[in-house]
């Protein structure tokens, strides 16, 4: 029995440290929904925090000693620097405390159907397609997310089954404190290099958390490092890929639009069922076959999972299109590693408009200086570059990296310091027919607000 698992049976006020991440805020819905007491604080205003007040949780704005105040349990985020007022505070008061990840285990064990998705991309897109299928074939999952799926319009769902679907990310290896019946693997690439130091212990790493399965390992066939981490793993197999050999796989492609996917799922020769996506890129026809793979091995029938993957329009901040004012559409998008915005710079390029603007905000001092020469071949994709200063979020600039050492290897490319001042360029120069698309898993969303409500004005 795990010590938290034990905690859980008597504690009754839990407090929560960055209680506002994407992360955190669905745990503390799920705990609320299950009767204890939260209440939490963060350091910036936010969708989240709104949503959590809304349920009646409290939530300080600014992080102090003081906040931690009659809590019988802490629970912080790994974002949160060591430093933090908060934290030392709590780990000085001997009030249990706990990392996120472990709070997620304890509860991914209250179920005997727990679907846990990892892999370096697509998590959060492959979660909530998942999830909508899942409430739609009405399964009642309880899920956590790492976006806002707007069919539920929040980061989790509270359910009354058995059936859980997650989102597991390797960062630090937190995924292995959880317990999935079922891991999807979704593809297996170079990130955290900063924690990892290399792929292959990133492939051990996706080893392990599939060795803890009970169920079945599902996973991309097409893969060749993904490939690697099952291997040895004694459970059911299910592959899905571009390719005939794997169990599910796509036939007869054609795209509307420039870059919306259409086709048949295949198995063995045999049309299962076709689907037409509301989602853009060649890569959302994976992961439209992971969570139908995924779905029909929890229950679901081939027409449940056809009707969940074409009414899911996507998750916040995935390819998230805010609005079209004075012709200028402005999207949204978490890309933040260079195979992520790879795959939606090609994406969105071959949808029509006149040019994209790539509004990127760098995420991590050690990832921008690791990756720093992929970063710079795929951000000469778009027709215009704009970036703002790298978010270091739990890093000290060690690296001494920043992003002019990036803008001078893009062409053309411009960055400034504020959010102002890339909302002023930005709408200076953009025309009708463009699409200003903000990109980075920090919190550039807040620029693509800022252009939405000057452009309304």
């Amino acid at each position: 029995m795990h010590k938290i698992d034990e905690l859980l049976k008597t504690v009754k006020t839990i407090h929560f440290i960055g209680i506002g991440g994407s992360g955190m805020c669905p745990i503390a819905e799920i705990l609320h929904s299950w009767g204890y007491t939260i209440k939490g604080s963060d350091n910036n205003p936010g969708d989240n925090i709104d949503k959590l007040r809304s349920l009646g949780i409290e939530v300080i704005l600014g992080q102090k000693a003081e906040n931690i105040k009659n809590s019988d349990m802490i629970i912080y985020t790994a974002a949160i620097l060591k430093d933090n007022p908060e934290l030392v505070a709590a780990k000085e008061s001997g009030i249990p405390c706990f990392e996120r990840a472990d709070i997620f285990g304890a509860i991914t064990r209250r179920f005997s159907d727990c679907i846990a998705v990892c892999g370096t991309h697509g998590k959060t897109t492959v979660t909530s397609m998942l999830t909508q299928i899942t409430v739609m074939a009405e399964k009642d999952p309880t899920a956590l997310i790492g976006g806002r799926l707007p069919l539920i319009d929040s980061h989790g769902r509270v359910g009354n089954s058995e059936t859980m679907v997650c989102e597991a990310c390797e960062y630090c290896d937190h995924y292995h404190t959880l317990s999935p019946d079922v891991a999807v693997i979704l593809n297996v690439d170079e990130d955290h290099l900063e924690y990892f130091k290399n792929l292959d212990n990133i492939i051990k790493s996706f080893n392990k958390f599939a060795s803890m399965t009970t169920n079945a390992v599902i996973y991309n066939g097409d893969d060749e490092n993904t490939v690697k981490s099952v291997e040895g793993i004694e459970r059911k197999k299910i592959t899905f890929g571009f390719r005939q050999c794997n169990d599910y796989y796509p036939a007869a492609i054609t795209y509307n639009r420039g870059s919306f996917a259409e086709f048949d799922i295949m198995s063995k020769g045999e049309k299962l069922t076709h689907v037409a996506l509301s989602i853009p890129g060649e890569h959302n026809i994976l992961n439209s076959l992971a969570a139908f793979a995924a779905a029909v091995n929890t229950g679901c029938t081939y027409e449940q999972c056809k009707n969940g993957i074409e009414a899911f329009s996507g998750a916040g901040r995935r390819f998230e299109v805010l609005g079209e004012y004075n012709g200028i559409t402005i999207a949204d998008d978490y890309a933040h590693h260079p195979s992520e915005l790879e795959v939606t710079l090609n994406a969105v390029m071959k949808m029509g408009y006149n040019n994209v603007w790539a509004v990127f905000q760098p995420f991590t001092y050690s990832r921008t200086a690791i990756l720093l020469e992929d970063f710079a071949r795929v951000l000469q994709i778009p027709d215009k570059c704009v970036m703002t200063e790298i978010m270091g979020s739990r890093e000290v600039n060690t690296y001494g990296i920043y992003t002019k050492d990036l803008a001078d290897k893009i062409p053309g490319s411009v960055w400034f310091n504020t959010f102002d001042e890339v909302v002023d360029y930005v709408l200076k120069n953009a025309q009708s027919g463009d699409l200003v698309i903000t990109l980075g898993c920090g919190d550039i969303y807040k620029a693509a607000k800022m252009m939405v409500k000057k452009l309304r004005k």
